[in-house]
């Protein structure tokens, strides 16, 4: 039976949200003046519990009970909504969101915190809230006061949920190729007709109403992403007093069947296909313009940017839990003996498995990445702190720019690592892990989406180092070292060892500087992204470096010396020492401009 001790550590999340972030400063900021450290630690307690209580005990029948089309409803297993209505009735859907919203107001780092008990406790019942709170955020930020009256407040209440309906079949990630059309009827109200694909939480009966987010196209706009208008499509029309009306003509034509996530239903959709007519014959799915016309796309990335961190939240909520479960095992699980002279003795007693040193180092490697990403994660949920509610608007600025540097690779990193987390998870268990009697192998499942959710690796290191690591010459990372370069003057006066890890980082981000701009030198973008992906690794894993170190830095002042604390700073040498090298070789290739897979003709393949 899961408990709060084997989704998240608590101590590790005191630890970063106190002792490294400092986080309950920003309660003498007028945005979080009435939140106090007793606030931020009852939320994450009840979401501990809630997690464990009514999350998790149907995780593993979500995954056996996947959702079903009967060609006219989709139907869920009752337990999903028992879960979800708790989670609604708890406030916690609105925990981040501001009192005008009907919200707690905490600060998003602490709301991530908190969620991520969620992710860790049932990744595929959790996508529900996940979705609807980016839903709902895009529509504060950019919806009209009517559109945030008539679907935000009954999103946040729980009464409707929400998706975001990018994809199509023909068009995949390829934004530019999407098809779907929207045409504007006199009330001011617009008729969409086309296919979305792939959408989480697309239809099910868990809410009074769905609220979907569309891009389409309006008559004449220009070609391209350009052309593309965002349109709040509900699945069932509201009418002027707030009350349910008719069915909108949004409906699936099927359910497609995932390895993992499997408690969430991913749909077809058609809009405007006849299956609903309105008074009068007319077809066409009721749309409401987000916004103006042509702007869908920016208004998009605001729930897209949003999703995708929280895409490596999920990654490392589920290499987290499945660390922990993984170390009780190794810790419980009596196998072989040493290979020592007392230990040949074949009379003597078995030892716990996590006395083998292939075993310490499986888990060693496990915390690296799930406690570097959970640093990694928080951090940039703190920026989202500081970009609402710095002092000024140089503060502010900066910590936009450093969100928008990072968060490909918060995205990616702990989707990559914190998914080879889950593959060693399964190694610690042994024959065991891949059987269905213990969670590591649908942990293991469950994470191999995170790599394509959101934008798979490769689209994220075309981001990276396509676009955010040159925008503006080069800014944001000039931004991302001044704050490295805070750290490692901090460990230069820390002691010998810290200094040693700084002069060690040092010299991986100057390589990564140098890099970059190497890359880019020709000016041939063909040739400078051919690597993109590699790039994003490499880069990924320096930055993560820096996170080990920050908070190597803080056990040193955390108050006295323990296990717990012990145990980050050798997670932190770990770190340094196994896998910082293993971006030498690949800044090495990047550097040389390596073309082979550029020059690869599909025909040899």
């Amino acid at each position: 039976m899961a408990t709060p001790a084997t989704l998240l550590s608590r101590r590790d999340l005191d630890f970063q949200l106190h002792d490294w972030l400092r986080i309950t400063a920003l309660t003498e900021r007028p945005r979080y003046r009435e939140h106090s450290r007793e606030t931020f630690d009852d939320a994450l307690e009840l979401s501990a519990r809630i997690a464990a209580d009514h999350f998790a005990p149907h995780n593993k029948r979500n995954d056996r009970e996947e959702p079903w089309f009967d060609g006219e409803r989709v139907h869920t297993h009752e337990d999903v909504g028992d879960a979800l209505a708790v989670f609604a009735a708890s406030g916690l859907l609105a925990a981040a969101m501001d009192e005008e919203f009907g919200g707690m107001g905490l600060p998003h780092a602490v709301s991530t915190a908190c969620f991520a008990y969620f992710q860790a406790a049932n990744v595929g019942t959790s996508a529900y809230p996940f979705l609807t709170l980016g839903n709902a955020r895009l529509l504060c930020a950019h919806g009209s006061p009517e559109q945030v009256d008539t679907f935000v407040r009954p999103m946040l209440e729980g009464r409707y949920f929400g998706t975001m309906c990018l994809s199509e079949p023909q068009a995949g990630s390829s934004l530019a190729d999407v098809a779907t059309r929207a045409e504007r009827r006199e009330d001011g109200t617009y008729r969409l007709f086309g296919t979305k694909m792939w959408i989480s939480g697309g239809d099910h009966e868990l809410s009074e109403n769905i609220v979907h987010l569309v891009l389409a196209r309006t008559p004449g706009g220009p070609a391209g992403v350009k052309g593309l208008s965002l349109f709040v499509v509900p699945k069932y029309l509201v009418e002027a007093d707030g009350t349910r009306g008719e069915r909108n003509d949004v409906v699936p034509a099927g359910l497609n069947h995932k390895m993992g996530y499997r408690g969430t239903t991913n749909a077809l959709l058609n809009f405007g296909e006849g299956a609903r007519h309105r008074p009068g014959g007319e077809a066409g799915a009721v749309g409401h313009l987000v916004g103006e016309e042509h702007r869908g796309l920016a208004y998009m990335f605001h729930m897209m940017n949003g999703a995708r961190i929280g895409v490596g939240a999920g990654a490392m909520a589920l290499g987290y839990t499945g660390y922990l479960k993984s170390l009780a095992y190794a810790r419980e699980r009596p196998q072989g003996r040493l290979p020592t002279a007392a230990g040949k003795d074949a009379d003597a007693g078995q030892v716990p498995i996590v006395e083998h040193t292939d075993v310490r180092r499986m888990l060693l490697a496990q915390k690296s990445y799930v406690e570097g990403a959970l640093g990694l994660l928080l951090y940039c949920a703190k920026l989202v702190d500081e970009e609402r509610s710095a002092a000024s608007h140089e503060e502010r600025a900066r910590a936009a720019l450093l969100l928008d540097v990072l968060t490909p690779i918060a995205k990616s990193w702990p989707s990559q690592w914190c998914l080879e987390a889950n593959n060693l998870a399964i190694q610690v268990h042994g024959g065991y892990g891949y059987t269905r009697e213990y969670d590591v192998e649908q942990h293991y499942r469950d994470n191999r989406l995170n790599p394509i959710h959101e934008g798979t690796h490769g689209i994220q290191g075309l981001d990276l180092l396509g676009r955010k690591v040159v925008r503006g010459g080069g800014e944001g990372l000039r931004a991302l070292g001044a704050v490295i370069g805070q750290t490692l003057e901090r460990a230069a006066a820390a002691g010998e060892e810290a200094a040693g890890l700084a002069a060690t980082l040092r010299a991986y981000w100057e390589r990564a500087v140098s890099t970059t701009a190497r890359v880019w030198e020709p000016g041939d973008p063909q040739v400078a992204l051919a690597n993109a992906s590699l790039y994003l690794e490499a880069v990924g894993h320096v930055v993560v470096a820096w996170i080990w170190l920050d908070q190597f830095l803080a056990t040193l002042k955390a108050g006295p010396d323990d296990a717990f604390l012990r145990g980050k700073r050798q997670a932190a040498r770990y770190f340094f020492r196994a896998e910082l090298p293993r971006t030498r070789p690949q800044f090495d290739l990047l550097a040389a401009r390596e073309t082979v897979v550029l020059e690869t003709d599909p025909a040899w393949l």
